[in-house]
């Protein structure tokens, strides 16, 4: 799925958990003002993708060097949201010589002992408790937003734009005020469950094990966006992350929640350093 400039400098997206290829409901005008073609993928149990057991973080690498090759991408840059982040560190990790710059947004971080940390939202830790040990209270609950996004899409919205979201920071408090964000969530929520439950439920297992690599193996260029109050991955843990990359720079927000990329001065300086480092990127 793209965005932007279909001519112009290609950088893959890799969407939160759960989540899906469709970023905005229309054509990203900045992007395509800055010359850059993005790249949106659904990876496996997600959208037009479909689900794939016994699958591994660092599998996400093959796919994306097969998809690339396939585009005829030599060297590219990636750009991982939330739940997306390890599977952009993945790339990274495993194609250092086709990645070119990594940015994570609002990333998950590893889990230590397979333990969400104590500083994310008590709602957020129990999800993953619940997926690990009681996976039917879970699929029952995803089954349920299943059907009223395919149902009911009124009284999702309804739901999105009236609850009180108190687990979240303020910045997505209000984010989530705004109908037309309420309405590209409803899509992007209603596409990823498109293929069932169970993608969405075996990434969340994924992201609690560990990652099959570590963060400081990375060599190339590393950039990381993430929120002050981010509730959903805690700053605490993403300072620890990098500080063990050598080659990373991190912004921290102030007052930032989880939802940075909805920001469009922070969209605009995102892209803004993925175009900047990648302007050496050729097409075979």
């Amino acid at each position: 799925w793209g965005y932007g400039d279909q001519t112009g400098i290609p950088i893959m997206l890799f969407h939160g958990t759960p989540g899906s290829r469709i970023w905005f409901l229309e054509d990203d005008e900045l992007a395509k003002a800055m010359g850059i073609y993005l790249i949106s993928i659904d990876r496996p149990g997600y959208g037009l993708s479909t689900f794939q057991h016994n699958r591994t973080i660092l599998d996400w690498a093959v796919d994306v060097e097969e998809l690339a090759s396939h585009l005829g991408l030599n060297r590219f840059s990636v750009l991982g949201v939330s739940g997306g982040g390890p599977f952009a560190a993945a790339c990274a990790f495993a194609l250092p010589d086709r990645i070119h710059h990594t940015a994570l947004v609002s990333s998950a971080t590893p889990f230590r002992k397979g333990k969400a940390p104590k500083e994310m939202a008590k709602e957020n830790r129990i999800a993953f408790f619940l997926t690990k040990y009681f996976p039917w209270v879970i699929r029952k609950a995803n089954l349920a937003q299943k059907k009223m996004l395919e149902k009911n899409p009124a009284k999702y919205k309804s739901s999105m734009l009236t609850a009180t979201h108190r687990h979240l920071s303020k910045w997505d408090r209000e984010l989530l005020k705004e109908e037309p964000l309420v309405e590209t969530s409803y899509y992007h929520a209603k596409e990823a469950y498109r293929q069932g439950v169970e993608g969405v439920m075996y990434e969340t297992q994924l992201l609690s094990k560990d990652w099959g690599f570590e963060i400081s193996e990375i060599r190339s260029p590393l950039r990381i966006w993430h929120g002050e109050n981010d509730t959903l991955s805690p700053v605490s843990e993403i300072r620890k992350l990098a500080a063990h990359v050598s080659s990373t720079e991190i912004t921290v927000v102030d007052e930032g929640g989880h939802f940075l990329t909805e920001n469009e001065d922070l969209w605009a300086d995102m892209l803004r350093y993925l175009k900047d480092s990648s302007k050496k990127m050729v097409f075979t």
